[in-house]
């Protein structure tokens, strides 16, 4: 294991948790007692594992946000951090380029699907669907077509939190007090497989949801609907594989209809399920731009990125001297980020880091299906180092069923932070994507003290 800095033996702990409390305001919070949740504190990491303040070892289930694809504290990722802000630590866009920023746009066109050529970095997941988003309309302002701007998106779909991002995510919408764009933006019904209808197909499901979206384009006019935005996988929204088939016949659909596709792969990219990206290698289509960020830096400095078509490109491009690309970030084509992507890369491509997640996935996923045994779990889903775990379906004047909806994933939570486990609690889910460099050992303890969690919490909803 690399060497950890200790940064000393008098933290005052306690002090540090007050100043979060009254001062740090964390994403989903509530706001009627924010200053009185009591996070615990994370004293330091390595490879799968958290450590708190108090000493408690935990394996990392979410893998942070879905990102710490390499495991945490890799020296050498620290050291070419280092390095590049001892010899450039920043670089405007609009006035230079940078070493570390070009070379990394040739490899992510290197690893990207045939014909995508172009990238375009950004801060985040979440600025680079809005650089897609943007992107949309700047293509059909450029064809001549002002009218062609909706956006069609899914239910259970997370995209990110900037305004545009926000907008055509439907996951917590009911929840939350911020507007959206909501004119620019057509929700297309819930592609859950376990969703569908008693006695229907899962074959049936597809050519359902394929219909809702053909039914969409009939209503609404291609003439007006610009892009169709897809997650491979449902993430945040609890790990919901669309049925085999669907990203295909969407894809067809939105190039017999002149619709931009594109596929959000900033869960999906870079090693989640043993690919650099997923769009082409798992669900065999060619989107019009992939959006990307999290595990290109592993989580270790914020990057992300839009990834655009050759074919696109040569529409934006074409004739005007007078139009310009004004879409950008201060911390567009960040050297330092752009350095740690790199050693990122390189780190997985010399220690097989894809393969080795083709290798543990068939036991990740033996072992997570095997929970489904419990009464309480309803289905058992995922694909490559994604699961979900879902509750049973509400029944139909059962009194607990809204307790099983609402507190199955924060029960699970609490049970398997006791046990040294972290997992992420999604209503009557609970997911995990851990460190890409987990060992089928830690598989295994993993999916053992989830599997107490759920005897222990079986009574509260049987």
């Amino acid at each position: 294991m690399n060497e950890r800095i200790d940064l000393g033996h008098n933290v005052d702990w306690d002090a540090i948790a007050e100043a979060d409390s009254r001062h740090n305001l964390h994403p989903y919070e509530k706001m009627a007692t924010w200053r009185e949740n009591k996070r615990y504190m994370l004293s330091h990491a390595e490879g799968v594992y958290l450590y708190t303040d108090k000493g408690t070892k935990m394996i990392d289930g979410p893998g942070g946000m879905w990102c710490t694809q390499i495991g945490y504290g890799v020296r050498e990722m620290a050291d070419a951090v280092h390095d590049q802000m001892m010899q450039l630590t920043y670089s405007s866009p609009w006035m230079a380029s940078n070493s570390p920023s070009a070379r990394l746009a040739e490899k992510v066109a290197q690893l990207a699907p045939e014909g995508m050529n172009t990238v375009f970095f950004t801060t985040c997941g979440s600025t680079a669907v809005d650089t897609a988003l943007r992107n949309v309309s700047f293509y059909n302002n450029r064809l001549g077509r002002p009218e062609k701007k909706l956006i069609l998106t899914r239910q259970n779909a997370y995209h990110g939190s900037t305004y545009l991002a926000a907008s055509v995510t439907a996951k917590d919408r009911a929840n939350s007090h911020f507007d959206h764009a909501d004119h620019l933006v057509h929700m297309l019904p819930d592609v859950n497989p376990y969703r569908r209808p008693e006695g229907m197909s899962v074959e049936e499901w597809c050519d359902a949801k394929v219909a809702d979206m053909e039914q969409a384009i009939a209503v609404l006019g291609a003439d007006k609907i610009g892009a169709f935005i897809a997650e491979p996988i449902l993430s945040s929204g609890g790990v919901i594989v669309p049925p085999e088939g669907y990203h295909r016949r969407t894809r067809e659909l939105c190039r017999e209809h002149d619709i931009l596709y594109i596929s959000d792969e900033v869960v999906t990219a870079f090693g989640r399920l043993g690919h650099w990206f997923a769009s082409e290698d798992v669900f065999g289509i060619d989107p019009d731009m992939i959006t990307c960020a999290k595990g290109i830096t592993s989580g270790y400095l914020p990057l992300g990125a839009c990834i655009i078509s050759d074919r696109v490109m040569e529409q934006l491009s074409g004739e005007g001297q007078d139009v310009y690309y004004t879409n950008g970030y201060t911390y567009t084509q960040h050297p330092v980020a752009s350095a740690a992507a790199l050693k990122n890369i390189e780190i997985f491509e010399r220690d097989g880091i894809l393969e080795h997640v083709r290798e543990v996935t068939p036991h990740f996923q033996k072992r997570m299906r095997e929970l489904a045994e419990s009464p309480i779990i309803g289905d058992a889903r995922g694909m490559g180092l994604l699961g979900c775990l879902e509750g049973q379906k509400a029944e139909a004047g059962r009194d607990t069923a809204d307790k099983v909806l609402a507190n199955l994933g924060t029960r699970l939570d609490e049970e398997c932070e006791k046990r040294g486990l972290i997992v992420r609690p999604f209503g009557s889910m609970c997911v995990f994507s851990p460190p890409l460099v987990i060992s089928k050992s830690q598989i295994d303890d993993m999916f053992d003290i989830l599997g107490e969690a759920i005897k222990v919490v079986e009574p509260e909803f049987l």
